[in-house]
């Protein structure tokens, strides 16, 4: 194992040295870029250690943002980049488990690493020469590929709650083991991991999801009691049975949604795309209702054979609870309206079966149906959106069911769900009625012609719809006020 006793620093930070030096001041990097440099990671961020206090920089520096001038971090704006420099520091007593009760200024880099909260985390790099400083082996650990709280890991957790947290979120972003004795730690910080804010719990969540293989994580939160904590409706998914002789299914419904979920994860690994946590979610709740809906039937599943009697496990409408379960879970964890309403929307949409035989009026319908909620009406490209989400649901949902990405994209099922949208992509070049506002007529048509404003309105627009999905060629105005006539005259 070669241990580097230097790295290359970036230009751009040389230039900013140069300029700490000049004032008489010395800088590090520190932090997630140089644990991601050691491991042969490009790295996104830059954090800057110094013994220069917040006044000085702001004073040597043109502009800089007071982000955090009360722990002593500051955002220079130089050369086109953000980079938070914060002076060294030593923290006392967390009496909230998240927040440091005072902040003391530290003379030397190894004071302010010692306050860190991991091992790979404590390690820092001189911006003069690139020299690196190591007093807690950390790059031995991200050598060993493990993950070690800076000494004594229950006063670690019992400082910040949310260190147990970023434990599991690490281990599923890098594939590292959490060291044994920082293991066992995390269930024992429980009260205070709970302390934390939920918003701070949710930025953790969606980091652990971007990860290549989110079910790593997962697993770890199960195994600690943090799942149970902050996704009690996901922890007790574990021991729902649905394997029965049908064969549809081999796994418990927990470690099916954890299957799907890196099934979604490995569908956009391999298109080389951004992490897109709103399907990676949607699969990781698809299922989230079936512990609430499930029955046991007891019936004959082989008419040759009417005496034997198996035993049958049924979800029934898993599909709708689950997407107001999943509405529950993300607006508890504070998400976007717009995120909660879309990720439940492709849960509620996920047990779509598409037949050969289906009319064209048929796959109108279904375009109906799967366009988003607070879509722009007409706006194709939404709908084609959902269209390849709720794909890519379907595809995750089958992994979930093998466990294995590599049955993903071929068989029969994969055929159904092309030819689907070779269909939907077709019928999208016609001019065709999908909305109220694509009808030749309005509602102030129909006020003109004596109908009353008001819930007859609506329901009579309604079905001039469902007339025209049926019949396009009657989407014409003076056609739909005739129908809309005899309708009124009905009801």
């Amino acid at each position: 194992m070669i241990i580097m006793t230097k790295i290359k620093i970036p230009s751009i930070l040389k230039k900013m040295n140069a300029i700490f030096s000049a004032n008489g001041y010395e800088a590090y990097l520190v932090g997630g870029a140089v644990r991601d440099i050691i491991r042969g990671k490009k790295a996104s961020d830059w954090d800057i250690a110094t013994n220069a206090k917040p006044e000085d920089v702001k004073r040597i520096f043109k502009k800089v943002i007071p982000t955090g001038i009360e722990h002593g971090t500051v955002t220079v704006h130089f050369m086109g980049a953000e980079i938070e420099v914060t002076t060294y520091r030593t923290e006392t007593d967390y009496s909230d488990g998240r927040h440091p009760d005072a902040v003391k200024y530290a003379a030397t880099i190894e004071e302010d690493l010692s306050r860190r909260d991991f091992t790979m985390n404590a390690i820092a790099a001189s911006l003069n020469d690139g020299k690196i400083e190591d007093p807690f082996n950390g790059e031995t650990d991200i050598k060993n590929r493990i993950i070690r709280t800076v000494g004594n890991a229950d006063e670690r957790f019992s400082e910040d709650g949310l260190r147990p947290v970023r434990a599991v979120r690490f281990a599923a972003q890098t594939g590292f083991d959490i060291e044994e004795n920082t293991l066992k730690a995390i269930p024992r910080a429980e009260n205070v991991t709970a302390r934390i804010s939920i918003e701070r719990f949710r930025d953790e969540f969606v980091k652990l999801l971007s990860s290549d293989m989110p079910s790593r994580g997962l697993r770890l939160m199960e195994e600690t009691g943090i799942l149970k904590r902050f996704l009690p409706e996901l922890a007790d998914c574990r021991n729902v049975l649905q394997a029965d002789e049908r064969g549809f299914h081999k796994f418990d419904v927990l470690d099916h949604l954890f299957y799907a979920c890196d099934g979604a994860a490995w569908l956009q690994n391999e298109r080389k795309a951004e992490p897109d946590v709103n399907v990676r979610m949607a699969a990781l709740f698809h299922d989230i209702a079936k512990p609430l809906v499930k029955k046991t039937e007891h019936k004959a599943l082989d008419p040759q054979h009417p005496e034997k009697i198996s035993e049958i496990y049924t979800f029934f409408n898993h599909d709708i609870k689950g997407a107001e379960v999943t509405e529950k879970i993300l607006e508890r964890l504070r998400f976007p309206k717009s995120t909660v309403r879309y990720v439940a929307h492709l849960v509620k949409q996920h047990m779509f079966f598409y037949e050969s035989t289906w009319t064209d009026a048929a796959v109108r319908r279904f375009i109906v149906r799967i366009t988003p909620p607070k879509s722009e009406n007409g706006d194709f490209s939404q709908v084609m959106q959902a269209l390849n989400d709720l794909f890519d649901l379907r595809i995750a949902d089958v992994c979930g069911m093998q466990g294995t990405p590599a049955i993903l994209r071929k068989g029969p099922w994969s055929d159904n769900l092309m030819e689907l949208k070779e269909r939907i992509e077709k019928l999208s070049a016609q001019a065709t009625a999908l909305s109220l506002k694509d009808l030749a007529v309005s509602g102030k048509d129909l006020m003109e012609i004596g109908i009353p404003a008001g819930k007859t309105l609506g329901l009579i627009l309604n079905e001039l719809l469902e007339t025209v999905i049926d019949s396009p060629e009657q989407n014409t105005k003076e056609s739909l006020l005739k129908i809309a006539a005899k309708k009124a005259e009905k009801l």
